[in-house]
């Protein structure tokens, strides 16, 4: 699109990143089924791999699809650019590979779905990183918890399972004093719900695989760039700010200025970690985000009504949806969270771990699975299943306790999702 108008989000998230294709006039954006380009000649070749000209050389790096899709993202999220890749696991590590380095550490919040726990606690210590979690909603701990060896502070917008929001502006202000980026993974969010970089966020991430495709066909992640961190300021992200090696001395910061993370990102983090998404994954996720606001209306619509009606069911300890006014984060979303507070939380079932299991053994219309976003209602046992690696404290301080289920909220009719729910909370807590 021209850079002339400002355009609505439900403009943008139709038309941005995307044009008639050149070659046909193909109005939908084409499934660029192909590994390699064709450069016009070796002088083209070497501008290319010497990140002088920006094209297309390989697809573990550059695909036409993928790019539409890395735009349009970029553009919904207010960011400058972004790095499309294989998951939203991929994309937290492709996060992190430019700023981290043995030694280093990032700041996480404890109300993180149970796999980017495992990740953070166990699988980035092979790379000689550590993570160190805390309450992100006590800033003084978040303060205390930053040394000289952080490198990054990690929160989820809407948190996985229990539906808690963040107050992002607070822990970017925490993040900007110590000089460090702050990363917000936007998945349950969307950027139709909350836009992280508006409050003061230098990173997004996303699960492109949830809410952003919808139709649970394809996995796939995306980092957005703000494009407003000074990579330069101190010493502490060699990776953007020195002389790179493997291109003669070439330092991103100083060479692509608000792009720095994104070309690092695919010239270094694809080239190397080879995370890559490909282009079918994209054209799905592409078809997706054009019904993006419309699908979050009715998500947020059928959320609240079926929120309201479990939490004054007797069969229900309690419901963790920040849209209820009986949550005490229900503020926080008037304020940050205008559109609503999303689809996704937990609630508790009398008759603990059994009847959680009873329930959703019971259900008919809500699938029984490991994922969230989708266009139909899903139900997880998180104990049991996301969060089984998680020691108990780790899971009630990340919302997954044994008497505890996972909702996402669909798109279908919020009177027969109640009804399910009615019949199968019968038989769990008969």
């Amino acid at each position: 699109m021209s850079d002339g108008p400002t355009y609505g989000f439900d403009t943008l998230q139709i038309h941005a990143g995307a044009r008639p294709d050149p070659a046909t006039g193909a109005r939908q954006t084409p499934i660029y089924q192909t590994t390699a380009y064709v450069f016009r000649d070796a002088d083209h070749a070497a501008a290319l791999f010497n990140l002088q000209e920006v094209g297309y050389i390989y697809s573990r790096l550059t695909n036409p699809t993928v790019a539409v899709l890395q735009e349009r993202v970029a553009t919904l999220e207010g960011g400058v650019g972004a790095v499309c890749c294989s998951s939203g696991h991929a994309a937290q590590i492709m996060a992190l590979f430019p700023l981290m380095g043995p030694g280093c550490n990032v700041v996480a919040s404890t109300r993180l779905y149970g796999g980017t726990v495992t990740q953070f606690s166990q699988t980035i210590k092979r790379f000689g990183w550590t993570a160190k979690f805390v309450d992100t909603d006590d800033l003084d701990a978040v303060k205390a918890a930053i040394d000289d060896d952080t490198r990054a502070v990690f929160c989820e917008s809407i948190a996985n399972p229990g539906g808690y929001v963040t107050d992002i502006r607070a822990l970017a202000d925490v993040a900007d004093a110590a000089g460090i980026p702050l990363i917000v993974d936007n998945t349950s969010a969307t950027p139709y719900l909350c836009r992280p970089i508006e409050h003061g966020a230098t990173l997004v991430v996303h699960s492109t695989t949830k809410y952003l495709t919808g139709n649970g066909t394809v996995t796939g992640g995306c980092i957005v760039d703000s494009g407003k961190f000074d990579w330069s300021a101190n010493d502490k992200f060699p990776s953007l700010s020195a002389p790179e090696p493997a291109y003669h001395g070439l330092k991103f910061h100083e060479t692509f200025g608000p792009l720095a993370f994104t070309f690092h990102g695919i010239a270094v983090g694809l080239r190397d970690l080879g995370m890559t998404m490909n282009p079918q994954a994209a054209h799905y996720t592409l078809m997706g985000i054009e019904t993006l606001s419309l699908r979050m209306q009715r998500h947020v619509e059928n959320a609240e009504k079926i929120a309201a009606w479990l939490e004054k069911d007797d069969r229900v300890d309690y419901v963790t949806y920040a849209g209820l006014p009986s949550s005490p984060y229900h503020d926080r979303v008037k304020k940050h969270y205008r559109r609503g507070a999303g689809a996704l939380f937990t609630f508790a079932v009398k008759g603990g771990y059994d009847s959680c299991v009873k329930l959703v053994n019971a259900l008919e219309i809500f699938s029984h699975v490991a994922n969230l976003g989708d266009a139909r209602s899903l139900i997880i046992h998180s104990a049991s299943t996301t969060h089984r690696q998680l020691t108990p404290e780790q899971q009630e301080a990340a919302g997954a306790g044994p008497n505890v289920v996972r909702v996402s909220i669909g798109i279908e009719d919020a009177d027969d999702l109640i009804a399910d729910l009615d019949q199968a909370l019968s038989k769990a807590c008969a």
